[in-house]
């Protein structure tokens, strides 16, 4: 039987007079990379900041690996093995791409709020061997803001990853990508995830993506889950060309 990672159950978030989570149900299961699709405003973000800790739901529940996380705090949960990689790389710009990665090291080990140097964090080799997983050593030494956007997401990716999660959230990963660079960057990210064992949920919005990485895809809609199956039985589906896909 396949291990549940992350599970909703009647999620309901209004924001006035909008639904944005209508009932939501939802299991991820352990070692899948899911993603969600679905028109502007249907929810998918929404989903991910209840997961995070960063919305609170005015009903229903989430658990991680069995535990209530529903009211816990951002900080809590990733601390619990949930990392989030945004559509905007949440980098330290001005600091470089290895200092990056050793204060999310620190953070994960706690010792953040007592760092003085991040030269003496005995995490370097491993953070080195991160960004080795994600095609960015060469980078080690520059400074986040010199980057390309391709390269910041993989970095991000490698930040998370630094966090030592079993699941990773992930906010549209190709966007701001050259369409020449979609693909390798998917591959590079997809490939340093499965290496480490992490389970994974993406929003995207760019079907051939979804086509390519997807082991299953959750369809938006106002709110609810209109649709969950493998990328063939979902891109497939009229409702889903029509509403979704727009063709």
């Amino acid at each position: 039987m396949t291990k549940v990672v992350l599970s909703a159950r009647g999620l309901v978030i209004r924001f006035g007079g909008v639904v944005a989570a209508d009932g939501v149900d939802l299991d991820v299961q352990a070692g899948e990379h899911l993603a969600i699709i679905g028109p502007n405003g249907a929810g998918k973000t929404t989903f991910l900041n209840i997961a995070t800790g960063y919305l609170k739901p005015q009903a229903g529940s989430v658990e991680f690996l069995g535990q209530d996380i529903t009211a816990h705090s951002p900080r809590a949960i990733t601390r619990l093995g949930i990392a989030r990689a945004f559509q905007i790389p949440q980098l330290f710009l001005e600091h470089t791409v290895i200092e990056s990665l050793l204060i999310a090291a620190a953070s994960r080990n706690g010792r953040l709020a007592t760092l003085r140097s991040l030269e003496d964090l005995p995490e370097r080799e491993e953070m080195m061997q991160l960004l080795e997983l994600v095609g960015a050593r060469d980078a080690a030494e520059h400074k986040a803001v010199v980057l390309p956007e391709g390269r910041r997401k993989l970095v991000d990716i490698a930040m998370a990853l630094a966090l030592k999660p079993k699941l990773v959230l992930m906010d549209e990963p190709t966007s701001g990508v050259a369409s020449a660079e979609k693909f390798a960057i998917m591959d590079v990210l997809v490939a340093a995830l499965n290496a480490q064992a992490v389970t994974s949920v993406f929003v995207e919005h760019d079907m051939d993506v979804v086509q390519r990485y997807a082991d299953r895809v959750a369809v938006w809609s106002s709110g609810k889950i209109q649709t969950v199956g493998t990328p063939r039985e979902v891109l497939a589906d009229p409702a889903v060309i029509s509403q979704v896909i727009g063709i």
